[in-house]
């Protein structure tokens, strides 16, 4: 009989980004995966503060994997996923998946109660614990006391888990500094489903024309995106600016600013948009993720301004749809993703003399579909199959087991 990892994954809510890995790791042959969620908010229409606005997701967020929704002491709709304490762990635990024990558990995060109380009952039941999150070394508290307690948190924390899953290299410098540089680390990289936005992107060029128009946009004019909340610390303001300074070249259509997305700072943006006097600077509001394909693929470059991003996973989608990016040096994703002059430039945050020259660079050098194909080409390596084998690895190192899949070969 063919033996198989049985994992349990922990994690506080359905979150739109990771249920095409769940669907994928349900697939597998050789992987048996139960998923428990802490909460099921998400599936169901919420107030997302970010946005300000109600947020329905439009992608499948529950299909195609087995799941539990815990039970919680308090029965509450909130948007924070962290205020709902879920118990059963234990139990859950114990029971295993078609009635074997399991062979580890995955834990995304490891702050809030939830979390500690999962690894503190995978413990009680000798279970291997593998930890992922997304924290790195520009969280650290500036503050000696917090630090002093934090430091030793993880003392307690680094007792409780086998293996670290990093996201990505700033992430796993995080956990050498915290955990040691000896601690067992798999990379499980932050991904998206880059099938998926590379296919939707390709379909969208032939509705191309109607999204123009939606927007009143005239073809044929480069156009700069920005598609996330409109929250203080994701600097749309530093992008409008920027903007508003560039000059192209003359034989250079004069370019467009299309903010996608909803939140806190829309109306001091429209504020300082009105005063510009510019008719190029478009507000699209919120939009779906099913709809986001359309705007890369009318898009000439993306921009990520953020102050802090633990990584920037629109990043990704925008790479998967071939576009050029401009990223803060202060989001995650930027040493694994955006390489200088190659797909795209990073920038100081708030450097906003630096933003105006990578915008004029990727607008007017030429270099713009050089761009694209590298873009493509960098994410095709940074895939859920690099997740599928990096959780195979630390299933392995975790729990002893050398799984055979059906093709014979050993994991």
């Amino acid at each position: 009989m063919t033996r198989h990892f049985r994992l349990a994954y922990v994690v506080s809510h359905p979150i739109q980004y990771q249920a095409g890995l769940l669907r994928l790791l349900a697939a597998q042959l050789d992987i048996d995966l139960l998923v428990l969620f802490c909460s099921d908010f998400s599936v169901r229409s919420y107030k997302d503060e970010g946005f300000g606005t109600a947020v329905t997701w439009d992608t499948p967020l529950l299909e195609g994997y087995r799941h539990v929704v815990l039970p919680r002491v308090r029965d509450t709709d909130s948007p924070n996923p962290t205020s709902p304490i879920a118990f059963g762990f234990y139990q859950h635990l114990k029971r295993g998946i078609d009635g074997a024990p399991f062979d580890a558990v995955w834990i995304h995060g490891y702050s809030t109660v939830n979390a500690l109380h999962a690894m503190l009952a995978a413990k009680a039941l000798g279970l291997p614990v593998l930890l992922r999150a997304e924290s790195w070394l520009e969280d650290r508290s500036r503050s000696s006391v917090k630090l002093l307690i934090k430091r030793a948190y993880f003392r307690l924390l680094r007792s409780l888990v086998h293996a670290v899953l990093p996201i990505g290299s700033r992430n796993a410098a995080y956990w050498r500094y915290y955990f040691g540089e000896d601690f067992p680390a798999f990379l499980v990289p932050y991904t998206v489903d880059n099938h998926y936005f590379a296919e939707r992107a390709e379909q969208a060029a032939t509705s191309r024309e109607a999204l123009l128009r939606e927007l009143e946009l005239q073809p044929g004019h480069p156009v700069i995106l920005f598609a996330s909340k409109l929250q203080e610390r994701k600097h749309c303001d530093h992008l409008l600016e920027a903007f508003l300074q560039v000059q192209l070249p003359a034989d250079t259509p004069a370019p467009y600013l299309l903010i996608v997305g909803d939140g806190e700072m829309r109306r001091d943006l429209e504020r300082r948009a009105a005063e510009s006097e510019s008719q190029r600077i478009i507000f699209a509001g919120f939009r779906n993720q099913s709809e986001l394909p359309r705007f890369f693929e009318l898009s000439s470059v993306f921009v990520l301004p953020s102050r802090h991003e633990a990584w920037g996973l629109i990043t990704n989608e925008a790479m998967a749809s071939g576009m050029p990016v401009i990223v803060t040096e202060s989001a995650g994703c930027t040493p694994d993703l955006v390489r200088n002059g190659v797909n795209g430039f990073t920038y100081p945050v708030g450097d906003i003399a630096a933003l105006r020259s990578a915008l004029k660079t990727c607008l007017s050098s030429g270099r713009a579909q050089r761009m694209r194909q590298h873009s493509r080409d960098i994410i095709a390596g940074w895939s859920y199959a690099e997740d599928v084998a990096g959780l195979r690895a630390a299933l392995q190192h975790a729990s002893g087991v050398v799984v055979t899949t059906a093709s014979g070969a050993a994991d």
